[in-house]
């Protein structure tokens, strides 16, 4: 019957176009792996992936975090996470990840000076991303969080065909402009079959430290809108909020230096709705 051929031609298809596609391997000694992601830059997506990564630690200090700083152009986390220095090498060449309050940290940003460009053409770029991801010695970690670039470009499609993620993270303010990228964000990963674990709808709202009225700078309701579009959770909303930027700025981010602050339970809170949809990881 034609239905079947139709069915035979697609599945002939899919193995071809599979052809080319990188395998798939676990990066040794991690369990789980969750990408932040957002379409568009300036959204606040490292310092969010950042928060999360101290706020999955805090929430059970048995578990292990990591951070992978993926953004090869614009590395922040070592200034973020208030870390200098080169990774020292082990034995088998590999290199050991630098660490501060309890999370291993990886970045292009320790391998070369603090305002030197990276001026490079897509293949370095790859080149590097792996080594990021294949040339560090992670130890056991329970979750790395890799901060991704900004965009649906080379490093997001090579990050997704090439190791197994647990879930996806799209960070977007309530802006339209933002929103639209954040949505095309959240099909890419679709297309490349990682869960989308949900949205976080950041700088929702600026209260004014004086006479504490509310505005809604970037807008209100716009990612809770984008998620009603696409089937999806809203994992939590982050104030715009002076203190998250002078933290994170300062190399002390908020979940760790204000742990009692609205915007540190944000972040907890975002923390736990990512475990709780998180697959079961293997024994």
């Amino acid at each position: 019957s034609s239905s079947s051929g139709d069915e035979a031609l697609r599945d002939r298809r899919a193995r071809i176009l599979s052809r080319g596609l990188p395998k798939q391997k676990p990066i040794e000694g991690v369990k789980q792996v969750v990408v932040v992601a957002s379409g568009k830059g300036g959204v606040g997506k490292s310092t969010t992936a950042v928060n999360i990564a101290l706020a999955l630690a805090a929430n059970d200090s048995a578990k292990e975090v990591g951070l992978l700083d993926a953004d090869i152009y614009g590395p922040s986390i070592p200034k973020m996470m208030n870390l200098k220095g080169n990774p020292e090498l082990t034995a088998k060449n590999l290199m050991r990840p630098l660490k501060n309050y309890g999370i291993a940290c990886m970045s292009m940003g320790f391998l070369i000076e603090e305002t030197a460009p990276v001026v490079w053409r897509g293949l370095m770029v790859m080149s590097a991303v792996e080594k990021l991801l294949r040339q560090v010695d992670w130890g056991q970690l329970d979750y790395l969080v890799i901060d991704m670039p900004p965009g649906t470009g080379d490093v997001q499609l090579s990050v997704s065909q090439t190791i197994p993620i647990a879930g996806a993270v799209i960070v977007s303010t309530p802006q339209d402009v933002a929103l639209l990228d954040a949505h095309k964000g959240a099909e890419m990963f679709r297309k490349v079959h990682v869960p989308v674990l949900g949205l976080v709808q950041n700088m929702s709202v600026f209260q004014c430290p004086k006479c504490k009225h509310a505005t809604h700078i970037f807008g209100a309701d716009g990612v809770r809108d984008l998620a009603k579009t696409l089937g999806l959770d809203i994992l939590g909303d982050v104030p715009l909020h002076i203190n998250i930027r002078e933290t994170c700025d300062s190399g002390q981010p908020v979940v760790i230096s204000q742990p009692q602050s609205d915007a540190a339970k944000a972040y907890l809170k975002i923390a736990m709705e990512i475990i709780r949809r998180l697959p079961v990881p293997p024994a």
